[in-house]
């Protein structure tokens, strides 16, 4: 390939492609700016929860029919002003006769594979209609590239792990030396995010918020300077203005303070997003579609300067207490309890202990009801075998994401921090392992309230 241009990839996320005026947004961000060459689209804002719903065991036959008439006018809605939109309503009609059928089929027999397959048609609608209306924007304009849509299947190799499939890092280089890399000089690709195939031929998906990690692996394979992520909001912020009202943007941010905001329940990025960007040390940018001219948030390698930058929470946590007299002076505990729970691919996030018990917590990411254990009976089971197992629910998890040096003193932002705890309950807190974040445990009925209070003791 030999684009004179520093090589980008865009990832636009479903609000940014939730209806005919927003695309038309998001092209014009493609068109204006020549080095971007490759396009990753989520599917249409709402689309993924309706198709949740089809790939249910629960769903009824009428209930099928409906989603699939609500996501029908969903994609004629963002179509109409097209000028072929004939030809967009039959691609249209097509694929949701297939969903249909698809639909029937997970009715008589769930499996993830089908729910797999299923997801994957929102990815599959957006970016077929979001490349119609890039070209016939570009037809507007004096430009010369070619813009075609690519299935990321050809390109998104995994291993067949249905609905949090693992990406193959050296098939998709493979794949991309051959079906991307060469013809990016004179081409403009748009493909699917969260979507991928395993070695069989079969549909597989990265996970929900799986295409900015799409974006991301497409970057580091094509050699990319830059990956931006478009949104419905101008980057990244002190904390969720949902929550913090005047939660204030942040211009810059390192990796490793961005991973942890990510990891520790930002929502503007993926937390996976960070790990092929931070490999091949490709600059990343959040921005919002809506309005690019606002700019965003630029993520660097540079390390930041002392002090908090962002607050995030976490909510639906539970914290496993595990006790055992026999702990005392003893070797391989630990190692004994964290083969247990990988045996049952549980991850931990926080972890303290003191002389005879050990304290950690598990996210429970699908929020499910209080009553259910996050814990499978079976893990309980081994782990009573040679200690006392006490479980806590409803609980929320609150990252204090920043640069931590050891150097504060009370009047630092590290001091405000601990000063404005002072008067809530706090349930468990973990400090060292990382200097980029601070995190404890609260009731998950105080949390926002929390992080409100922490929010303006640190920025007023």
């Amino acid at each position: 390939m030999s684009l004179n241009l520093p090589l980008t990839v865009a990832k636009f996320g479903g609000t940014s492609l939730k209806d005919h005026a927003a695309m038309l947004r998001c092209a014009d961000i493609v068109l204006y700016n020549p080095s971007i060459r490759v396009v990753v689209v989520s599917a249409s804002a709402g689309v993924t929860n309706m198709l949740v719903e089809l790939a249910s065991r629960e769903t009824s036959v009428s209930q099928s029919n409906q989603l699939i008439a609500d996501i029908r006018q969903v994609q004629y809605s963002i179509i109409e002003p097209l000028s072929d939109k004939l030809e967009s309503r039959l691609y249209i009609d097509n694929q949701l006769d297939l969903l249909k059928d698809l639909a029937k089929e997970i009715q008589v027999q769930y499996s993830l594979k089908l729910a797999d397959e299923i997801l994957a048609f929102g990815e599959r609608l957006s970016s077929y209609i979001f490349t119609k209306i890039l070209i016939e924007q570009a037809n507007t304009k004096s430009t010369s590239v070619k813009i075609s849509c690519i299935d990321a299947r050809e390109i998104i190799a995994t291993d067949s792990r249905f609905s949090h499939a693992r990406p193959d890092l050296q098939a998709i280089k493979a794949n991309t030396d051959v079906k991307l890399s060469p013809h990016l000089a004179d081409n403009l690709y748009v493909t699917q995010g969260f979507v991928g195939q395993d070695q069989f031929g079969n549909t597989t998906t990265l996970g929900r918020g799986g295409s900015d990690f799409s974006a991301a692996l497409l970057a580091e394979a094509v050699s990319a300077d830059t990956l931006q992520i478009w949104t419905d909001v101008a980057g990244i912020y002190s904390s969720d203005p949902r929550i913090v009202t005047n939660a204030k943007p942040i211009k810059t941010i390192s990796f490793n303070e961005a991973a942890e905001l990510a990891t520790f329940g930002a929502k503007v990025l993926h937390p996976a997003t960070l790990l092929p960007a931070i490999r091949a040390q490709i600059d990343v940018f959040v921005g919002s579609s809506q309005s690019p001219e606002a700019g965003g948030t630029k993520l660097t390698n540079q390390i930041s300067t002392s002090g908090i930058r962002a607050i995030a929470l976490r909510e639906n946590q539970t914290l496993v207490t595990l006790t055992s007299p026999n702990m005392l002076l003893a070797s391989g505990f630990l190692a004994r309890v964290f083969a247990i729970l990988a045996k049952y691919e549980l991850s931990v996030d926080l972890i303290t202990t003191s002389e005879i018990s050990v304290a950690l917590t598990l996210d429970n990411v699908n929020g499910s009801d209080e009553n259910e254990n996050i814990l499978p009976h079976a893990c309980i089971i081994e782990l009573e075998d040679f200690c006392g197992v006490a479980i806590e629910k409803q609980l929320s998890l609150i990252a204090v994401i920043g640069n931590h040096t050891a150097q504060h003193d009370s009047q630092s932002t590290t001091g405000h921090l601990f000063s404005s705890l002072s008067k809530h309950k706090i349930r468990m807190i973990c400090h060292g392992a990382s200097k980029h974040n601070i995190c404890f445990l609260v009731k998950q009925s105080d949390a926002k309230e929390i992080v409100a209070s922490i929010h303006d003791q640190i920025f007023g």
